[in-house]
Order: C-alpha cells, then structure tokens, then sequence
C-alpha cells in the first residue's frame, strides 16, 4: 500500500515532498494555500563543509495546478546555512519558480502547452 508521502508526490512538485514539511494547509475563498518550511537536514552540496541552520529566508509565494477546482498557493520557507569556518551564508539553489512568473516550472510549462492550441 502506498503510504502518504507517495501519495503528495502525485499532487504536489515532488521537491516539496522530499526536502520539505507541510507545516499546515488552509482554505480561503476557495484557494488552498498549503504551507512548506525547508527540512532541517544538511544539503549535499554543503557535505564538505561544516554549516548550521541559522533560520530561513523570506517566504515566497508561487501558484501551483488546481486541485479539485481549488487555486493553490504554495507558501515556501527555505533555509539559510552558516558555514562555521568563514561566516558565510549559504543556501540551497533552488529553482523553484519559473523565471518571469510567479509559479512552479511545471505549472508554467504546462499553461505554455495549453496556449499553443
């Protein structure tokens, strides 16, 4: 049986659900805003350095696919890192919003396709 985590993975962008906790979701005027903070678990890409969490950068807002006819907003904190040795701040790369929108790359590329027709 497939458990909940496979089950996100079908509805949401599959990098929320792998390195992100659901802190809560809301209905209002019949948008659902689901709210993500980044996990607490070192990136690989800082692997060969020494870093800590030191809180999360601003929350952004991005438009995701409908659900049961519901517009969803995705609510995503992301972390910043410190590198211990120079002070440094750190972050992940992530490429979450399709560049001149303000919403998923697969949202994006999928109203792309459909304006074609």
């Amino acid at each position: 049986m497939p458990n909940e985590s496979e089950l996100l993975k079908l509805l949401l962008p599959e990098f929320l659900i792998n390195h992100f906790e659901i802190l809560k979701f809301e209905e209002e005027n019949n948008v659902l805003h689901l709210y993500f903070e980044e996990k607490n678990a070192v990136p690989k890409e800082f692997s060969s350095l020494v870093v800590q969490s030191k809180g999360f950068l601003p929350e952004i807002t991005v438009d995701d696919f409908p659900l049961r006819g519901k517009s969803v907003k995705l609510h995503i904190k992301r972390r910043r890192w410190t590198d211990t040795k120079s002070g440094n701040i750190v972050q992940r790369d992530w490429n979450l919003i399709a560049k001149g929108t303000r919403m998923t790359q697969d949202f994006a590329e999928f109203l792309k396709k459909i304006s074609r027709y």
